[in-house]
């Protein structure tokens, strides 16, 4: 519901504030009085495309505010929730334009951009005007009536959850499919790097090893004779190293008992000998283990080389650094070989969710071919009252591919004048036809479908009379469920309201701009009466019009 319209600074409205009411709000006045003008301001907070030459003062901002209660409606919701948008009781759409034309737009402060603004206010206001290109016309909403008149739409729901998870699992199997054709595309390529290395078969730090190795065996030569010296020195010359220790410690004790220390140094040469014997033999062991093997030097270098080439061919410094090059690979090659599996559980799984959406679209199908023909009889009895009885509509629906709507094709076709010739609405009917047609319909599912504001601007063009009162008769009846606001100039319709506006002109700060009031009872009888016969209605018109009030 709308519960607030605010403008201000916009064509010839210098502020207007408006409350509207739950029911049926009806806003007349004279023309040119500014009634449609409210209608284009209210587009603006609709997201429609803002125009500098309705700013009459620019050195200030035109401002659009609509302020609604928060809808019952799950889209709603979900809306905030994705665009990350606080939710509160109310809704606040607003606009703000400079007179250079840079334009803002807000939802509960949130500073939003067009495409946002008009996601959300399709969903609080459906907007009718003449010439408008019109919900009724498209596909989804006429699919969406059938359903409402077959009582379906919680199966259409339950349908439309199935489809989305069939979509989701569609996409998975065509991504899946598509990451193998890419796989094996560099399989081959992948299976090579990875028998290269697997053939190499090297172990973990042995390049490392290797190089120590290889550096011994280049040079043995002076490694053993470095040793050969040493131990010569130590253990094997005509007085050893280690003889000459023994003796002078033997020596050394042998006195010992002159001196308190002379003991601990006897102790320490004895140390000294034990220590160099050791290093003598250890010594002669490590030369003993080395020899100068070309063939072994072969190996290790060949061993090496190969070792060196990877390293560079997979940019990595280390032998660690190709075992994880072989483990990616390894990875990469395993995850190709599973994906035929992955494929196969996808493919099931989409074949079953689609076989479930089929039979959810088969039974939606024949629930809508079940009301094609009460639908149409309903509507043309409508058409009748509303001054169009010669107006005949027809419905085809043909199968289609599966959609999030179903598994159908609806085109609602339109012939004004019995002609026998059947067009699509969009193409044959005007804006007060389309509008009435409109009407009929949402007067038919208002009971059934969830509806926004419905802002008619206009419809009753062409028509008077009876056909004008049934035209207030069926939005009466759609404002016991939902907020109806309509601009009309026919006092049938405008007897109707819950709330009546009337809109005028009035000098302001030395310019004629639009004003609105809301009309008391009396007040409203003298509105429809001189909409009836004129500026002094008499007192028979205005006994007309509170007939008409009362009715």
């Amino acid at each position: 519901m709308l519960r607030r319209l605010h403008i201000r600074n916009y064509a010839i409205i210098h502020s207007i504030e408006v409350e509207f009411s739950k029911g049926l709000n009806i806003i007349t006045g004279e023309t040119g009085a500014g009634k449609s003008i409210l209608v284009g301001a209210l587009g603006l907070i609709l997201g429609e495309r803002a125009d500098v030459s309705v700013i009459p003062d620019k050195e200030k901002k035109c401002f659009v505010e609509g302020v609604f209660d928060h809808p019952a409606n799950p889209e709603v919701s979900r809306f905030f929730i994705q665009n990350d948008i606080e939710q509160e009781n109310e809704i606040i759409l607003r606009r703000e334009i400079s007179g250079a034309g840079k334009s803002r737009a807000f939802i509960n402060d949130t500073p939003v951009n067009l495409n946002q603004l008009q996601e959300l206010s399709g969903m609080l206001v459906d907007l009718h005007q003449q010439f408008d290109s019109q919900e009724l016309g498209r596909n989804h909403f006429q699919l969406q009536v059938l359903d409402a008149l077959a009582r379906q739409l919680p199966l259409r729901s339950a349908y439309a959850s199935v489809y989305q998870q069939f979509s989701a699992a569609s996409k998975q199997w065509e991504n899946l499919v598509k990451q193998k054709a890419e796989a094996l595309k560099e399989y081959d390529y992948f299976h090579f790097l990875f028998s290269e290395l697997e053939e190499a078969n090297f172990q973990p730090g042995e390049l490392e090893k290797l190089e120590g190795e290889s550096a011994l065996l280049s040079h043995a030569e002076q490694v053993n004779s470095v040793l050969y010296k040493l131990t010569s020195a130590l253990d094997n010359a005509e007085t050893p190293i280690t003889q000459q220790l023994r003796s002078l410690a033997h020596a050394v004790e042998s006195i010992s008992a002159f001196h308190p220390k002379l003991a601990a140094i006897a102790e320490r040469l004895r140390s000294s000998q034990i220590e160099i014997q050791d290093i003598s033999e250890e010594a002669a062991m490590i030369s003993s283990g080395i020899v100068m093997d070309e063939r072994r030097m072969n190996e290790v270098n060949e061993r090496l080389s190969a070792g060196y080439k990877l390293l560079k061919k997979h940019g990595v410094k280390n032998t660690d650094g190709l075992l994880e090059v072989r483990q990616t690979l390894s990875e990469r090659i395993s995850k190709v070989m599973n994906l035929d599996e992955e494929i196969k559980m996808a493919e099931k799984e989409k074949t079953a969710l689609g076989r479930e959406a089929d039979e959810l679209a088969a039974k939606i199908s024949k629930g809508r071919k079940d009301q094609v023909g009460s639908l149409l009889d309903m509507t043309h009895q409508l058409l009748h009252r509303v001054g169009m009885p010669n107006a005949r509509l027809k419905i085809s629906l043909e199968p289609a591919a599966l959609t999030v709507s179903g598994a159908d094709a609806v085109e609602f076709l339109f012939d004004a004048n019995k002609s026998g010739r059947f067009e699509p609405l969009r193409k044959v009917a005007s804006g007060g036809e389309f509008s009435r047609l409109l009407l009929c319909i949402k007067t038919l599912v208002a009971g059934s479908l969830e509806m926004p504001v419905l802002i008619f601007d206009e419809i009753d063009s062409g028509i008077s009379g009876e056909a004008a009162k049934q035209v207030g008769i069926l939005m009466k009846e759609i404002c016991k469920m939902h907020q109806v606001i309509a601009i009309t100039h026919q006092p049938q319709i405008a007897a109707r309201a819950n709330t009546h506006f009337y809109v005028y002109k009035k000098e302001h700060l030395g310019a004629v701009k639009t004003h609105l009031k809301r009309l008391e009872e009396t007040e409203r009888v003298e509105s429809i009466a001189r909409m009836m016969s004129g500026e002094k209605p008499s007192e028979a018109s205005l006994q007309n019009a509170r007939e008409m009030i009362s009715g």
